[in-house]
């Protein structure tokens, strides 16, 4: 049986567009609020990735930490997220939802554990970014058990010996870190220099579901549509920042930058 992911990326290409990936920190600004958010948003983007709060990021950027700060200054907690998930899945059960943070919260909570809620929840899919390929592989088998996809990370400075290896291992999804930079930096790479490198680790496997990541914006993302998908979270959670700065409500002003951003695309 194929993963809800899988599926999307099968729609998406029938329809000769990319996946449209949003990213948004759970329990921001409020816990409604995140729920609210991902109610909207899904009504244009074809998967979500949620993040799951941490007071020492390792990759992301401003605008990121911003966002997991409220959240964290709101008193979320690791089983308010899963319950954000499960009330989310419950109307949309057919929209792919991808957890995305650090390893420490799921070492604590114990490995087995955190899957059992990852499954009850319908979490579809996990980002661990300071989880690196070999390390990763038990954890990933795991995963593979519960049938929640692991989705592993390549860069511009991963070796192509070990690109083949990380490519070969990998679930219905990999992501590609298009810069060597935190979340949310302006481009630094040309869209054209990225494509190029992009290009070369489809090459490896073709049928591999690769998408793009960091530096993606209204500005960018059009000259990057070629791309199985692409992922936009600093810019949402910018728009968050400017709505509460400016009191106005950022759920409506998120309907309308997602729906802008798919329009680019189609």
């Amino acid at each position: 049986m194929k993963s809800k992911i899988s599926l999307v990326f099968k729609k998406c290409k029938k329809e000769k567009r990319p996946a449209l990936i949003t990213y948004t920190v759970a329990g921001d600004y409020t816990k409604n609020d995140s729920l609210k958010i991902l109610n909207v948003i899904s009504k244009h983007a074809d998967i979500l990735e949620l993040g799951f709060p941490h007071n020492c990021p390792i990759a992301d950027g401003g605008q990121i930490q911003g966002s997991s700060h409220r959240a964290l200054k709101n008193g979320i907690k690791l089983i308010d997220v899963f319950q954000i998930v499960k009330k989310f899945k419950n109307s949309n059960p057919n929209k792919p939802l991808i957890l995305m943070g650090y390893f420490n919260l799921i070492y604590q909570c114990g490995e087995n554990n955190f899957l059992k809620n990852c499954k009850i929840s319908g979490v579809d899919g996990l980002i661990v970014v300071d989880l690196p390929y070999p390390e990763n592989k038990v954890f990933a088998r795991k995963c593979k058990k519960k049938s929640i996809n692991f989705i592993q990370l390549l860069s511009p400075t991963t070796s192509k010996d070990r690109m083949k290896k990380i490519i070969n291992d990998s679930h219905d999804m990999i992501y590609y870190i298009s810069m060597l930079s935190t979340t949310g930096g302006k481009l630094k790479v040309s869209p054209k220099k990225i494509l190029k490198n992009y290009n070369k680790i489809k090459r490896i496997n073709p049928k591999k579901n690769l998408v793009i990541g960091f530096g993606i914006t209204e500005k960018t993302i059009s000259s990057l549509k070629s791309a199985n998908g692409l992922v936009v979270g600093s810019m949402l959670c910018k728009t968050i920042t400017n709505s509460l700065k400016m009191r106005q409500n950022p759920v409506t002003k998120l309907d309308k930058v997602v729906y802008n951003l798919k329009r680019k695309i189609i």
